[in-house]
């Protein structure tokens, strides 16, 4: 769901890496939804807003990272 999304990015999520794809920067985080569901994201910055690409659940690497991340 797109409030999902948001939620994420709200949330403090962990930066996870980003990719080049056709000229485009694309970010992937992971983090936590009001609902306490951990997704991971994918989205880019264009014009200086940010736009959504995807959301999945997050993978068993992805959780690893974000619950052995620094606080």
């Amino acid at each position: 769901m797109p409030t999902e999304f948001e939620e994420v990015l709200k949330s403090d999520p962990l930066d996870l890496n980003y990719e080049l794809i056709d000229s485009e920067e694309r970010y992937r985080a992971v983090g936590l939804t009001s609902g306490f569901r951990l997704l991971s994201v994918v989205f880019t910055v264009h014009n200086g807003k940010i736009r959504g690409i995807t959301a999945f659940p997050a993978g068993v690497q992805d959780e690893k990272a974000f619950l052995d991340r620094p606080r």
